[in-house]
């Protein structure tokens, strides 16, 4: 924000705004739009995309407020409204926390080196948010809103009243939940946070593609009446309930609910104003890390229990990596969630089966895949410490030892929970060993492709996964895995599908302990013939896994 520090110079009559009577917020609107300006000039592609983006927010805008407005008379349009106004209030709430980087004046710690008292403070900041894209196409909506139920001079009357409550609601709400979070936002945690932002926007997808399925099969928009009696006491929706109430006659529910948004807006404001000033006078943590005493403690609990030596060391560090690195932690949280997601919702569905528990299978072993890339440019130091075959497979080995001690715990959970939903506990045995072989297959062939397509991952970008020019060695080495790891659990595979047809159900269990030890057979074979080419590849591996 290069910006604010070059405009402090045009801010700087307003650290006497107490005395001189000059009002901060016109400045701040100003400033504003300055930084718009200046963030447009020297670049035709940020123009361009800025364009973009306010005509395609002005187009949807103004269809979707369109289609807000033709529900008016319909007898549920009270419902969807009062709906749509709480999921923009969420979506205000929720997104400047997972896309801190969208707009830079979403941290005020900037200005802590300026005389500004917090009160106007929050008033310059709260009308400098109203300008932008955000919120245009949030009012849009309001006032799509508000037509749709707005009936009767007193519906209109309370609408022209609605409609900017339901703005300011929501983006006091923003700016209340970013300010109080903005060490958080600034953080490593917070750009953890921001990389796990596509996992739940993937879930959120889920789960609005079950409600709209379940929606439409339970009888339509009558379904959600229940829901909507409750968020309509709940502000901003409650802007928006008042409109609706107005307009049906019930002006003291209307008058309830206006009182109700006002004092909500309120203790907002009050939220934002206090968070402000904790901000402005307390130290950043970083100038207190320095003055605090080390702790010299040793480590216990759970890694006390993993082997002694290498083993455990590697293993140590494989789960450090989830546990730390954020692009190793997204992948790993992501397959934990779709994993289990899949065969949850499709068994809640009624078009579920048993053996969907596979999938959870699948999603972890892929992290097998591409082991050494993982380590990005500390590989080298590893590679320091593989000098022989049987060096490549003590490391291979507690790589993969690691990641089993993650897979099989979460893969019998997932088994067990799809069991339980599909109600069929006598195909337990059968569908956990087929997953149990497929984790075995999957970190077999995860050692193979690891040792024979390693490719770099990028540290920058949290969406950059592949380094340039290596997309084909990463295709080639899932494609192929999963290929491979296929064709070795089809004897497994067959094996379930014989039992069934023949009708010999009751011997399904044995499925069980056949499919376990084959993936651990799989495992074994594929570690030992990983290690000599890792050993004889390892300066080639080397040099892959760099690149980024």
């Amino acid at each position: 924000m290069t910006a604010v520090t070059s405009s402090a110079a045009a801010a700087s009559p307003a650290a006497s705004a107490p005395s001189s009577g000059v009002s901060l917020t016109p400045v701040f609107v100003r400033l504003k739009l300055s930084l718009l300006r200046n963030g447009l000039k020297g670049s035709s592609k940020r123009k361009a995309a800025w364009i973009s983006s306010l005509v395609f927010a002005l187009v949807v805008g103004f269809f979707v407020t369109l289609g807000l407005a033709m529900l008016h008379g319909n007898a549920h349009a009270g419902t969807v409204v009062v709906l749509l106004a709480a999921i923009l209030a969420l979506g205000w709430t929720f997104m400047p926390l997972f896309f801190p980087t969208g707009d830079e004046t979403l941290d005020p710690s900037r200005l802590v080196m300026l005389p500004l008292r917090p009160r106007p403070l929050v008033r310059a900041l709260l009308a400098s948010s109203l300008v932008g894209i955000g919120p245009l196409f949030t009012l849009c909506l309001a006032i799509g809103s508000v037509i749709a139920v707005a009936r009767g001079a007193a519906g209109v009357a309370a609408a022209v009243v609605a409609a900017p409550l339901l703005l300011v609601g929501c983006v006091t709400l923003a700016r209340a939940v970013a300010t109080a979070n903005v060490r958080l936002l600034t953080s490593r945690k917070g750009r953890d946070l921001a990389l796990l932002s596509g996992l739940l926007i993937a879930v959120g997808a889920q789960l609005a593609n079950f409600a709209s399925q379940r929606l439409f099969q339970s009888g339509g928009l009558s379904q959600l009446e229940p829901a909507e009696a409750v968020v309509r006491w709940l502000p901003p929706a409650t802007a928006v309930g008042m409109v609706d109430s107005a307009s049906k006659g019930s002006y003291g529910q209307a008058a309830a609910q206006l009182a109700v948004t006002l004092g909500a807006l309120a203790l907002l404001l009050r939220f934002w104003e206090r968070s402000l000033t904790k901000l402005m006078v307390t130290p950043d943590g970083s100038t207190l890390a320095a003055a605090k005493p080390e702790k010299n403690r040793t480590e216990r609990g759970f890694w006390a229990l993993l082997p002694a030596g290498r083993t455990g060391a590697v293993m140590q560090r494989t789960l450090r990596y989830a546990v730390r690195d954020p692009k190793t932690k997204s992948a790993f949280v992501t397959a934990l969630a779709i994993g289990l997601i899949i065969p949850v919702f499709n068994a809640l569905q009624g078009t579920g089966s048993l053996y969907l528990a596979c999938f959870g299978a699948g999603m972890l072993g892929v992290q097998m895949y591409n082991q050494f890339g993982q380590d990005t440019s500390a590989f080298w130091m590893v590679a320091q410490t593989i000098s022989t075959r049987h060096e490549a497979y003590a490391e291979l080995r507690a790589r993969a030892a690691a990641l089993a001690l993650v897979i099989v715990p979460y893969t019998v959970f997932v088994t067990a929970v799809t069991a339980a939903l599909v109600d069929n506990w006598s195909g337990f045995p059968a569908a956990l060993g087929v997953a149990l072989a497929l984790v075995g297959a999957m970190l077999s062939t995860g050692a193979l492709a690891s040792a024979r397509y390693p490719y770099s991952i990028p540290t920058e970008g949290a969406f950059k996964n592949v380094a340039p020019g290596q997309a084909g060695l990463a295709w080639m080495s899932i494609f192929l895995g999963l290929l491979a790891s296929a064709l070795l659990c089809a004897p497994v595979i067959g094996l379930t599908i014989w039992l069934d047809m023949a009708n010999y159900q009751n011997m399904s269990w044995l499925v069980l302990p056949i499919g376990a030890a084959w993936g651990a057979l799989a495992t074994w074979s594929g570690l030992r013939l990983a290690a000599p080419m890792v050993a004889r590849r390892l300066p080639e591996i080397l040099v892959a896994v760099s690149k980024g």
